[in-house]
């Protein structure tokens, strides 16, 4: 039996007080790749923000990484996203400082104290999304693919158990675009789990995975016809 990462069992998601999402019920297991595709408005930033405790879930049961997020306590958010790689569609990169302080930040604030592992562990996310020579450079220099490889890589450093992927294509040209997403694929390959939210269709026919709908306040497997 494989491992769920994401457990949700008749799950209701609110957003400042409006039922946006009812009965969600789904699975994600471990080393799977899921797309979450829907309308703008449809639920799907609301259903992310659930799963790394930005919004408290107020029905129903639900766990991710070990985690059963009916229960968490405030205190414990931080662990919980510890195990969870989050991926922006803006990056989210800190513009006063270098890549290399940018990811060092995340480690330190995540309890990292020793400089060699740290440095260590940098080059091993740089070299896992196939970007180097950049330690050095503000986020204003590099392309937008450049900046999003540094974000999936700050993403990794603390070996996530799943990375949440929110239209991380949505501000890349479709070259850039077939590229990251190439790298998502071989994340996966190798057994990282990823939840990715997308407009782009085309992504969907050329990388073939799981497809969860958000779609009229509900979200459901999209089942392939042959």
């Amino acid at each position: 039996m494989p491992l769920s990462i994401v457990n949700f069992n008749k799950v209701s998601i609110f957003q400042k007080g409006e039922l946006i999402l009812s009965d969600v019920s789904l699975k994600v297991d471990k080393g799977e790749f899921v797309f979450l595709i829907g309308r703008t408005g449809s639920g799907k930033t609301s259903f992310i923000k659930t799963l790394y405790g930005d919004l408290p879930l107020k029905n129903g049961t639900a766990e991710v990484a070990s985690y059963s997020l009916d229960k968490i306590k405030e205190k414990d958010i931080p662990f919980l996203r510890r195990k969870i790689g989050v991926v922006f569609q803006d990056f989210k990169l800190l513009t006063d400082r270098s890549i290399y302080k940018n990811l060092n930040f995340v480690l330190k604030a995540t309890g990292w104290k020793d400089k060699k592992l740290i440095n260590k562990r940098i080059e091993e996310v740089l070299s896992m999304v196939g970007i180097k020579d950049v330690l050095n450079k503000f986020s204003f220099e590099l392309s937008g693919g450049e900046q999003q490889r540094i974000a999936i890589a700050r993403a990794l450093l603390n070996n996530p158990e799943i990375i949440i992927a929110d239209e991380p294509t949505g501000n890349l040209d479709p070259q850039t675009s077939l590229e990251i997403m190439e790298l998502f694929k071989s994340l996966n390959i190798i057994g990282m789990t990823i939840l990715m939210a997308t407009h782009d269709y085309n992504m969907i026919v050329k990388f073939p995975a799981k497809v969860l709908k958000c779609d009229n306040g509900e979200i459901f497997e999209v089942i392939k016809k042959n």
